[in-house]
């Protein structure tokens, strides 16, 4: 039986006067899942993310959210968002915050049970014009969970948070998406992505590069860097190596980059004094460097999504 999708994008483009935000961008996120959608500066994230919330209208293609309109589904109660500023009452404390948004709607879960989901419960009668960026990040995603939406879009939500208020987030995050809900959000905190993320979708000039795993994404920065102490080694003969893209000598360690780690390690160990051998495969951050950068043209859209 086909399950309608909690997000459908079919060919969808925004262009702002001569500069094309969103070009030809199809999507389509399964209920349940966790997606992280990463892009540069200027990628077209954020006008993708308005397209969704319906709060920009596309130049071409439709956007669909559990099968209806944007406007629809969120009238519903069924789409909630967390975006990065704004939206918020600097005179009223942060429980008043939530039983005023709570009251706008038909139906919502209790006030202390969304503090208390979101972490905030110990700041409840501080303003909030007396909270932190991060504090008044955790009062947004309170407010995105009153309804119990399906979906939840987060645009840069852990913004101001510091290590420890971002594992906070993050674990109330999946504990969420256990219970089914759908979870899309835009980080710029790779290390987020590669963490908690079920598919991560990557965007480069308005155009999706890369969807997949975590694993399939890191899979197309190619090739591994063996690392090692080897005082003295001939740089030249490692660049002869078959495979070899690069070496590079910091003070006695050297750093050979390529696509047969093995051989590299070889000639390492039989050959040279080398000791400390270690291989690394590449990281989300390669991948995203290497699918961003002008000269890559290389790209992963998965076709089953």
């Amino acid at each position: 039986m086909t399950t309608t999708p909690a997000v459908h994008l079919e060919h969808l483009s925004k262009s702002y006067g001569s500069v094309q935000a969103v070009a030809d961008v199809s999507l389509r996120i399964e209920p349940g899942e966790v997606v992280a959608f990463l892009g540069p500066n200027g990628a077209g994230k954020t006008t993708t993310i308005d397209m969704m919330l319906g709060l920009a209208t596309p130049d071409t293609g439709s956007a669909r959210v559990f099968g209806a309109a944007p406007a629809e589904a969120i009238g519903a109660g069924r789409v909630s968002a967390v975006m990065q500023s704004g939206g918020l009452l600097r005179d009223l404390t942060v429980r008043e915050t939530v039983r005023l948004t709570a009251s706008l709607f038909p139906r919502t879960s209790p006030v202390d049970d969304v503090l208390g989901r979101a972490g905030i419960s110990a700041i409840a009668d501080r303003r909030v014009a007396k909270c932190s960026g991060g504090e008044q990040q955790r009062l947004r995603f309170a407010l995105a969970l009153l309804p119990e939406p399906d979906l939840i879009i987060l645009d840069e939500p852990t913004t101001g948070m510091d290590v420890e208020g971002r594992r906070d987030f993050w674990k109330a995050i999946r504990q969420d998406a256990l219970r089914g809900r759908t979870v899309l959000f835009a980080t710029h905190y790779l290390d987020e992505a590669d963490a908690y993320a079920d598919r991560i979708v990557l965007l480069r000039h308005g155009r999706v590069v890369a969807d997949g795993s975590a694993a399939e994404v890191k899979n197309l920065a190619s090739g591994r860097t063996v690392t090692a102490t080897a005082p003295g080694v001939d740089q030249t003969a490692l660049l002869g190596l078959p495979g070899v893209d690069s070496v590079e000598l910091r003070g006695e360690r050297v750093l050979i980059h390529g696509q047969n780690s093995d051989l590299v390690a070889r000639y390492l160990l039989t050959q040279t004094d080398a000791v400390d051998l270690e291989i690394v495969s590449k990281n989300l951050e390669d991948a995203f460097l290497a699918l961003t950068t002008d000269a890559q043209t290389t790209s992963l859209v998965g076709s089953s999504k």
